[in-house]
């Protein structure tokens, strides 16, 4: 992974106005990834738009790590039968043609 992909997660604490242990939260729940490149802590750029959905559901709904991780799973699940429902219209759109 180049450099340029990481953002330095004291920069995002910063940047952001949130607390270190809240990231760490995130990353023990597997909710963001974190990497580590000596000695430290990087949040990759294609985690930073999920981060931040997570960081103002949060913040704005005062909603705790607990219930960040079942709206994830459950907007995950959302995503999944979306997907779903397109394959099974395309595959529909065959036979009424």
């Amino acid at each position: 992974m180049i450099s340029d992909d990481l953002i330095p997660a004291e920069e995002i604490c910063s940047l952001y106005k949130v607390e270190r242990t809240f990231i760490s939260s995130l990353y023990e729940s597997g909710l963001i990834e974190i990497v580590t490149v000596e000695r430290k802590e990087y949040l990759p750029c294609n985690h930073l738009r999920n981060f931040e959905k997570l960081m103002r559901l949060h913040k704005d709904l005062n909603i705790n790590v607990e219930g960040l991780e079942v709206i994830h799973h459950l907007l995950d699940q959302v995503q999944k039968l979306q997907k779903q429902n397109v394959r099974l219209r395309n595959r529909l759109s065959l036979y009424e043609s």
